[in-house]
């Protein structure tokens, strides 16, 4: 069963998506999160095995949130990164286990000794 959003909302330093559902659960959804979770084949592959981590993203923003249909938005990040479809049920999931997908993010950047810190040019 599908759930429907009343609200997506980004916010003015674009490193927060808002969004509220019709039965009044409401999240704000960090940037870092959605960019390191996206449904992309490129982050997400195409089996739970090839899913990518994503290292330096602790400063990415959002530039755009496009509507797809009645079902979902696409989200362009200031890294180009724009090939992810975010579903309402995929949002509302992020909603619910944001913390406990970001801290099995950072355990995995951990153990492969990355870091979520943007490489600084010189």
């Amino acid at each position: 069963m599908s759930v429907w959003p009343t609200e997506i909302r980004l916010s003015k330093d674009r490193r927060t998506l808002h969004v509220t559902f019709e039965d009044g659960a409401s999240y704000a959804l960090s940037a870092e999160l959605l960019r390191v979770e996206s449904p992309s084949a490129e982050v997400q592959g195409h089996s739970p095995t090839q899913k990518t981590t994503v290292p330096g993203k602790a400063e990415v923003e959002i530039i755009r949130v496009d509507p797809i249909g009645h079902y979902a938005v696409k989200l362009s990040f200031d890294d180009m990164h724009d090939t992810g479809i975010y579903g309402w049920d995929y949002l509302r999931e992020l909603g619910e286990h944001g913390e406990a997908k970001l801290q099995a993010y950072l355990d995995d950047l951990a153990a492969k000794g990355l870091s979520r810190e943007p490489a600084r040019r010189r």
